[in-house]
């Protein structure tokens, strides 16, 4: 203590920059954590200079700092007794100069849980003490450093190098996240472009076609495994491993997930194959309205209306079948009408969050 040195580049002066609490990060030495009275910082040069760490956090006290180690989270206990969680701080761990100077980097990412979510639906509403979880799956990070010309491009491929899913990136200058819910590419959607049974009040969408009632579409959750990550911007790409843990209280081993993941994508597959005859089933029936209307607007032939009217019958019959053509999307649709062939379990889907979010609990 004989002598002393100021660490405060990049801290406004005022009376509430004062150090509440400063923590060193475990996994990579020199990057430091500061909450001060009303703000959080971080540091990436042990302290020789300081960058505001914001996003949603609020100016509140920031009273204690904690990395939770397994999964990279930092907590922050604030004045009041709340609690704000960052979810994976792992890439301002693999915040490099070197990185801050290159166009695209993707960072490595941490392991993910492949689980099923038992609680959320069990869970009271409203309830203004909940807080609220991350978002499920696999946090995937990379840097840009200028904004792209084209659209972003994540794929994720298993072991064997075949593509599970492709997703869409954003494309703000700097940190970027995407979280991937570990689940395959989605069933065939179904595009309804006739209005219900007795239900013509229902109107389509501007494109001339409404989402198929929920539950029409499944996706599969992946196995456990090792995961390709690549990263494509602008031609260039970027690749890394995801692996994805097994659900440490599951009481089925590798070889039953495998099976039944097979089942399921082919059950999948099967669903998809039924949207597909749904789609080209509406889209004859549109175009056998459309042409009805311009017939009777004009006064058509009686003869070829009512072949039209024939032909619509018989293809409601076969497509009453796939899909319930009396839901409207809204009331007790599932409780009046019986379920037809696509008609998949519920699944609720994670909440989209914006990168780097600070979730209070």
């Amino acid at each position: 203590g004989e002598t002393w040195t100021k660490i405060i580049a990049g801290i406004p002066a005022g009376p509430l920059s004062f150090a509440r609490n400063i923590r060193e990060d475990p996994v990579r030495p020199g990057l430091l954590y500061l909450g001060t009275e009303n703000a959080l910082y971080v540091s990436f040069d042990d302290g020789d200079s300081w960058l505001p760490l914001r996003n949603n956090l609020p100016p509140a006290p920031m009273y204690w700092l904690q990395v939770q180690e397994h999964f990279n989270d930092l907590v922050i206990g604030t004045y009041g007794r709340g609690f704000w969680i960052m979810d994976d701080v792992t890439p301002l761990q693999q915040l490099t100069d070197e990185v801050m100077a290159s166009d695209v980097h993707l960072f490595e990412p941490r392991d993910a849980y492949r689980f099923h979510n038992v609680e959320s639906p069990m869970t009271m509403s409203g309830d203004p003490s909940d807080g609220e979880n991350p978002p499920y799956g696999a946090s995937i990070n990379y840097w840009l450093g200028s904004a792209p010309e084209g659209d972003i491009e994540l794929r994720i491929s298993d072991g064997a190098g075949d593509t599970v899913r492709t997703l869409d990136g954003s494309k703000d200058v700097g940190i970027n996240r995407v979280w991937c819910n570990l689940r395959t590419e989605p069933s065939t959607e179904i595009k309804l472009r006739t209005a219900p049974l007795y239900a013509e009040w229902v109107e389509l969408n501007d494109d001339r076609w409404r989402p198929a009632p929920r539950g029409t579409s499944i996706s599969v959750l992946s196995p456990p495994g090792v995961y390709t990550v690549t990263l494509v911007v602008d031609g260039v790409e970027a690749t890394t491993q995801l692996s994805v843990l097994r659900d440490p209280h599951s009481e089925g081993s590798l070889d039953d997930i495998r099976t039944q993941t097979a089942m399921l994508t082919e059950l999948r597959d099967e669903l998809s194959e039924a949207a597909e005859m749904v789609n080209q089933i509406e889209w004859i029936r549109r175009q056998l309205y459309d042409t009805r209307a311009v017939l009777e607007e004009q006064s058509g032939d009686a003869e070829i209306l009512a072949a039209a009217e024939e032909l619509d019958q018989g293809l409601i019959e076969i497509e009453e079948t796939l899909i319930q053509l009396r839901s409207t999307g809204t009331g007790q649709d599932y409780v009046r009408w019986p379920a037809r062939l696509a008609r998949s379990q519920y699944r609720t889907s994670p909440r989209p969050t914006s990168p780097g979010r600070c979730t209070r609990s």
